[in-house]
């Protein structure tokens, strides 16, 4: 198994510290519309200070195409001055002081040497600390760590220890929810955990490309038909029975907050219709298992959640997995979104920041920014942390 180190493992008083932070929140009309990601970074943040560092984090936001005022993290640092008693400046200054967007440099996505010296110098220690980003092998991710002494920072470090747990021996009966529109994007879960899974229950819309694929007519829903003969073969596979998808359906006749909708089984789906939820005796199957469970990972709606008549389906999963007693844990901003939107944030074990990174970890690929770390772990017993099922080990 690889090791890294954490900040538990070093001295940072007196020290120049450069943390990758993931602050790429979501914008709207130059406002920050949901704050999580800041909220989760600040500890970090603050408790280097408190150790005696000099601070500085760097961040992507969105995906400019060179320097644009529009992704500028100045209001991401503007937030996290309001947010903490340490002083914060933007590109100078301050405890805490924050580096402008990193994609607005051409070397960022293309881990260019030259830009990773630049993020580099001056720095004594480099903190990992962006969870949302380790998948990606960028300069601020991956070519910093190749050159700085390198830790995983506390965020990281509690993202790597949860999600193992559905890698590695997890508790039993272990059940995985996946949901949201493409089943392309979970297809390498699907395919990594199914055989360790006790029952993997799929909504959204992607289950209707296997709905398809087990020849049922899905009227105008969203299917990928490209994965219907992949997801055929899943289907037909030896683990084909822990795959739990809808019996019913909350279709609509557009896609729309306002359009008629109805409830039907899903051989009924009328031609021209589109599933929009799952429906409520789906809704009772999908929490029954979730309340049987000891393990439960969750990433994905089961429907349009933002809109009210489409939203009975992700609340039901999302009662269900804050209620049980089993460790829980939940991927992906959309799913993110629907806990805080009805209000069961706190009661899930573990809420990731992450959504790519926690996919990819489960599809038990290596992640580079999480790799770039191993070269400064230590070797003598006790001293550094072991991320269970990382580096593409699982089981």
């Amino acid at each position: 198994m690889p090791e890294y180190l954490t900040l538990d493992d070093v001295d940072v008083r007196g020290l120049e510290v450069l943390v990758r932070s993931d602050l790429n929140v979501p914008m709207e009309d130059g406002v920050i519309a949901d704050d999580f990601r800041i909220r989760a970074a600040l500890p970090t943040l603050e408790r280097l200070v408190d150790s005696g560092a000099r601070v500085s984090v760097c961040s992507h936001l969105g995906r400019p195409d060179g320097p644009d005022p529009a992704f500028s993290l100045r209001p991401v640092a503007d937030a996290l001055g309001a947010l903490t008693s340490k002083k914060v400046g933007f590109l100078e200054g301050g405890q805490i002081t924050v580096l402008e967007n990193t994609r607005f440099e051409p070397g960022e996505t293309g881990n260019d040497p030259a830009l990773a010296a630049r993020l580099a110098e001056g720095n004594d220690l480099f903190v990992q600390d962006a969870f949302g980003s380790v998948h990606r092998a960028h300069a601020s991710t991956v070519g910093v760590a190749e050159l700085v002494k390198s830790v995983a920072g506390p965020l990281l470090d509690a993202e790597l220890t949860a999600l193992s747990r559905f890698l590695v021996d997890p508790a039993v009966p272990y059940v995985v929810v996946l949901g949201g529109a493409k089943v392309s994007d979970k297809l390498g879960v699907i395919e990594n955990l199914l055989p360790w899974v006790d029952a993997m229950l799929i909504g959204g819309g992607m289950c209707f490309t296997l709905l398809k694929a087990k020849g049922v007519e899905v009227g105008a829903s969203m299917v990928e038909d490209e994965m219907v003969e992949k997801v055929k073969g899943l289907l037909e596979g030896a683990h084909s029975e822990k795959i739990i998808l809808p019996s019913d359906i909350v279709v609509a006749d557009q896609f729309a907050e306002t359009a008629e909708h109805k409830e039907v089984y899903v051989k009924d789906i009328p031609v021209g219709w589109l599933g929009l939820d799952i429906g409520r005796e789906t809704n009772q199957l999908f929490a029954a298992v979730i309340r049987t469970a000891e393990t439960v990972f969750w990433n994905g709606p089961m429907g349009v959640f933002e809109w009210g008549p489409f939203r009975a389906g992700t609340e039901a999963v999302a009662r269900a997995i804050a209620e049980t007693t089993a460790f829980t844990a939940v991927g992906g901003g959309d799913s993110v979104a629907a806990l805080r939107m009805i209000g069961l944030e706190t009661e899930v074990s573990h809420v990731s920041t992450g959504g790519g990174a926690g996919l990819e970890l489960l599809e038990g690929r290596v992640l580079p920014g999480g790799a770039g770390l191993e070269q400064w772990a230590i070797s003598p017993p006790g001293v550094g942390r072991t991320p269970k099922g990382a580096g593409g080990q699982a089981r």
